[in-house]
Parts: C-alpha cells; sequence; structure tokens
C-alpha cells in the first residue's frame, strides 16, 4: 500500500497531506471552543481529502519518464498551486479577506518567507495562527527533504559548489542519493529527517513552554525557528512571555539553519571537528561574533560625540540583542530581539536596515530551511577572492589543497559567481515590476529582498518606517508572490526547467 502511495506524482501527496493536517487547527478550534474556525478546517480537509483520493486513483497508474523533471515540477507546482488549496480555510475562517490576500499568506507560510498581510494578530483566530504556522513547518520540511532528495542530484540549491573530499566528481552525495530512484530517495529522506525535525520541534515547544510561553505561541515559535519562516501569533519574540531565556532557547535551535553539518555528515570528520572545520558554521560564526560586536563598539565613537555613556547593562542587553538578531536574519527567520531597540539606541544608529538586508541575502547553509544566497557559495566566493590576491603577490604559487578546499568544486567559485549574479539581475527585475505598480524605490528594494532571501519580516525592520504587505496593491502582491517562489527554488532551478535538454527524454 504505501509503495503504491509513494509511487503517485508528488504533487498529489503534497496535497493529501495539506488536506490531512487542516485536522489539525480543526481540533484546535474544538478544543479551544472556537466552532466557526473548527468547522471550517475540518470541511475543508475533508473536502479537499476526498479530492486527491479521486485525483490519486486517476493518476496511479501515470509513470513519468522522467522523475527527476517531474519532481522539479512538482516543487514548482507546489509551492505556486498548492497554495490556492490551503488559502481555501483560511479565506473562510477570516471572512473579511480577500482570496488574494489568504493566497499571498500561504505562498509566504509554505516558502517560509513569514510575510503577512494580516498586521494586528489580533484579526485571527488562535486556528488561523496555528494553520500558517503548520503550514510553514511543512513547507520548511519539503525544502529540507527536497534539497537533498531532488536538487541535489541535480547539483542545484548550492549543491553545485560542493565537492566531497577527494574527489570532484560525485558532488558530496551518498549512494543511494546517485543511483537511487527519485521517489525510493524522497521516502528514504523523509523517513530520516522527519523524526529529527519533528522531535527538535517538539523539543523546543517545550522548552517555551517552561520559560513563561503560551502553548499556542510556544508551539507556533517553535515551528517557526525550525522552518525559519518567522511566523508568530503573538507579533514576534519581544512580545513572548519567554523573555530572554526563550530568545537564548531560539537562539540554539536556529543553528541548525546554518549548515547541514548540524544534523547530518558527509565524510570523515566526526562530532564538534566535523562542526569546528565547516565553512558554512565558520562564515555564521564570523557574522555573529563581528556585526554585533562592531555595533557595540560604535557606542563609544556616539557617546564621545554626544557626551554620554550609558550602563553596563544596557551595554550586554545591546550586545545580546544584536546577537540575536543577526543571527535570526541570517538565518532569515526575522525574529527580532526585545533588546534590539536597546542595540540601536547603543550603537547609534537609527535604522541599521542595510546590514540586517545584506544578512538576509547572505543566508543559511546548504540543504537547510534557510533562504538567501547561501553561506556556502558566499564562503566559495571568499575563497576566489583571497586565492586571486594570493596570485598578485605570488604568481607561480598552486593553490586549492587544504581541508577546506576540498569542500569546493574545481569550477564552484565559477557557479557561485553565476548564481550571484543571476540572484542580483533577479533583484533588478522585481524592483522594476514593483515600481511599476507605484512603489518607490526604497520600499521596493526592501520588498524585493525580503521575497528573494524569503525574510518575510524585514519589510518591518529594515527602512525607517515600517512597511506594510496589507497596503500594497494587488499586482505587487503577485509580484511578491512569484517572488518568493523564485526566492525558495533558485533561479538555477527555474533556468534548468528551462534547458531543452532536461526536457528529452
Amino acid at each position: 500500500m504505501l509503495a503504491r502511495i509513494t509511487s503517485l506524482p508528488l504533487i498529489i501527496i503534497l496535497m493529501g497531506i495539506g488536506a490531512l493536517a487542516m485536522y489539525v487547527p480543526a481540533i484546535y478550534g474544538a478544543a479551544s471552543r472556537d466552532w466557526d474556525s473548527a468547522r471550517t478546517f475540518l470541511y475543508s480537509g475533508t473536502i479537499f481529502l476526498a479530492l486527491t483520493a479521486m485525483l490519486g486513483i486517476a493518476t496511479a497508474s501515470v509513470t513519468p519518464k522522467r522523475q527527476a523533471r517531474s519532481h522539479l515540477l512538482a516543487l514548482l507546482g507546489g509551492f505556486s498551486v498548492l497554495p490556492l488549496m490551503l488559502a481555501v480555510p483560511l479565506y473562510e475562517s477570516v471572512g473579511n479577506t480577500s482570496f488574494l490576500n489568504a493566497y499571498f499568506e500561504m505562498v509566504s507560510s509554505l516558502t517560509t518567507t513569514g510575510a503577512t498581510v494580516f498586521e494586528d494578530p489580533a484579526r485571527l483566530s488562535g486556528a488561523d495562527h496555528l494553520w500558517r504556522a503548520l503550514v510553514g513547518w511543512m513547507g520548511g520540511f519539503l525544502v529540507w527533504v527536497a534539497a537533498i532528495a531532488i536538487l541535489a542530484p541535480l547539483n542545484l540549491g548550492g549543491f553545485e559548489v560542493l565537492g566531497p573530499p577527494g574527489n570532484d566528481a560525485d558532488g558530496g552525495m551518498t549512494q543511494i542519493t546517485r543511483i537511487a530512484d527519485a521517489s525510493d530517495r524522497i521516502q528514504r529522506y523523509a523517513g530520516l529527517l522527519l523524526p529529527i525535525y519533528a522531535g527538535l520541534t517538539l523539543l523546543l515547544w517545550v522548552g517555551l513552554l517552561v520559560l513563561g510561553d503560551r502553548p499556542l505561541t510556544a508551539i507556533c515559535h517553535a515551528m517557526s525557528t525550525m522552518a525559519t519562516s518567522g511566523i508568530s501569533p503573538v507579533g514576534g519574540t519581544a512580545q513572548a512571555g519567554s523573555g530572554i531565556g526563550g530568545e537564548v532557547l531560539i537562539f540554539l535551535f536556529l543553528v541548525f539553519a546554518l549548515s547541514r553539518q548540524t544534523f547530518a555528515h558527509d565524510g570523515a570528520d566526526r562530532g564538534r571537528l566535523r562542526l569546528i572545520r565547516d565553512p558554512e558554521i565558520q562564515m555564521a560564526l564570523f557574522c555573529v561574533i563581528t556585526v554585533p560586536l562592531l555595533l557595540f563598539l560604535r557606542h563609544w565613537a556616539g557617546a564621545l560625540e554626544v557626551d554620554q555613556v550609558q550602563s553596563l547593562g544596557d551595554g550586554l542587553r545591546s550586545l545580546w540583542g544584536g546577537m540575536f538578531t543577526v543571527l535570526s536574519f541570517l538565518s532569515t527567520t526575522g525574529f527580532e530581539s526585545a533588546s534590539w531597540d536597546t542595540a540601536r539606541d547603543w550603537s547609534g544608529l537609527e535604522s541599521p536596515g542595510l546590514i540586517l538586508m545584506g544578512l538576509a541575502l547572505i543566508g543559511g547553509g546548504v540543504a537547510t530551511t534557510a533562504g538567501g544566497v547561501k553561506l556556502l557559495r558566499v564562503y566559495a566566493l571568499y575563497k576566489l577572492g583571497k586565492r586571486e590576491v594570493e596570485r598578485l603577490v605570488h604568481p607561480s604559487s598552486v593553490g586549492g589543497s587544504g581541508t577546506k578546499a576540498r569542500y569546493l568544486r574545481r569550477q564552484g567559485a565559477y557557479v557561485a559567481w553565476i548564481f550571484f549574479m543571476l540572484f542580483a539581475m533577479s533583484i533588478a527585475v522585481i524592483m522594476l515590476a514593483l515600481s511599476l505598480t507605484g512603489l518607490a524605490f526604497e520600499p521596493a528594494v526592501v520588498l524585493t529582498i525580503a521575497a528573494l532571501s524569503t525574510t518575510g519580516p524585514l519589510a518591518g525592520i529594515a527602512g525607517e518606517t515600517a512597511l506594510s504587505y496589507a497596503t500594497l496593491t494587488d499586482a505587487a502582491k503577485l509580484i511578491l508572490a512569484a517572488s518568493m517562489v523564485l526566492g525558495r527554488l533558485e533561479t538555477l532551478a527555474i533556468i534548468a526547467l528551462l534547458n531543452p535538454d532536461f526536457w528529452r527524454s
């Protein structure tokens, strides 16, 4: 029976999972005596489950000629078409919103962007908040599995930069990744990663409960942290009851978005040695330590100018607020520390939004739930720049040796540069499209980077004034929804779908 289910087209399986997930907010609505929300999600789940069953029966005998192409198309459809189904219960439950807003919300959640048109959390019921966080959590798991089972064999999603120790040809893939059927890979990796993903979420939920969060807030923040979606039923961690203790706990779990080495390994290194040698972890540590420290030290230059020095307690809160917010935006989660305002006041920067946009653009690790350009690609460009400087000093030198260099393919930096240029071109095109809807230059820049880096909360903190998704025109919302899908799948995957060789049997 399981073999027959896993042989169905991936988009049908995703529809079935989405329909079954609608029963979770239905159960929560019934438990909290929110009968309207409970009925809405119950009826929607039942209808779409029946529809999925009929589609599954109708397509049971369909076997795609090229499963790699089929699964990549299913991912594109999953992030762009599946939200149409997921938006139905939200649209019916909220009642006083348009279907486009509900669709935008679901695209944002499924791509783990976390951009919301519902600025007032009180406008949504508890079941609605749970549904948004749950869709984001499922989207994060989909990204996690798809990166290893679908994108890795195609050398996409950052794997085009990777190279295993001592062998440049295999791309760091295990035997099952190289030769196994695509459906078998999805089934295998989903079974391996789901206990890790769900277990970490459960552990974080319990920890936040112990520290004082309400059950709904704790589970939403736990799912949003693991999926790096930044979705919150209370407007962020600053309004949660767990306080600084909850921020510390979330900070620890955000580490899993920095490198796949935190939950898997592909080489001879083990334990701490593996993490210490991982270039993504090293790049992330550099950002998390250096950026807050520079903001912290900048205080004294500003204090000398205005002849004012604040207390040591404010300085420590500033340092912590900077570290938490930097890691949150580097992992493209977008949670803002309750001490971030203290960090801004301490550093003397009225709106350090450019720093946060830069961190979101860098992004997290390859094969994680984080978005952005990815730390490994930035590392590859750094190694290329360093090597070119060395050649200026020693033209006859031979480079490329050492443990760190063996993480990359011989053409890894070249491919990383191509991706970076495509990413920059995508920013320019989307900004131009948004400007045609009437947006000014600065809002267009912030919203474009927020969508492509899948860091939706960036819009409310990066500019001098907070931007609102609710005030955008319908055309701007559709452009941003497409940008979120592009940022989640990445430009190289879209180009692969347009390649004629990719479509040949």
